[in-house]
């Protein structure tokens, strides 16, 4: 029997997971996306802690399209992280295709200075 979207994403997100934690000094950068917003989030998995987060949805970040809002929030998040001292993250897709608007919000998030 064939899966459904979200039994799918749900398989390759616990995949992804087996490898990738995150620390206090290198967090994992994991990107939700809706149909409407997409939201980052820095994550120490050993303390089980959000060290900062960023989404389409705050005030500060205005966009006409989608993917102008994920580059805006990869740039947001990546300018966050700087405050908190992080600059090395590992990049968790959450199950998604490493295309559209999470490549957008990862290549933002490199070119204002997060390394992964």
């Amino acid at each position: 029997m064939a899966l459904s979207k979200l039994q799918r994403r749900a398989r390759i997100k616990r995949r992804i997971r087996k490898i990738i934690s995150g620390t206090a000094t290198k967090p994992r950068l994991s990107v939700y996306r809706s149909n409407k917003e997409i939201y980052a989030q820095l994550v120490d998995d050993e303390n089980g802690v959000t060290l900062a987060s960023a989404s389409s949805r705050d005030k500060e970040i205005k966009a006409e399209t989608k993917v102008e809002a994920a580059a805006a929030v990869g740039k947001a998040i990546a300018e966050r992280a700087t405050k908190a001292g992080v600059e090395m993250v590992s990049f968790d897709r959450n199950g998604y295709l490493y295309h559209g608007r999470v490549k957008v919000l990862a290549d933002a998030a490199r070119e204002s200075g997060l390394k992964f």
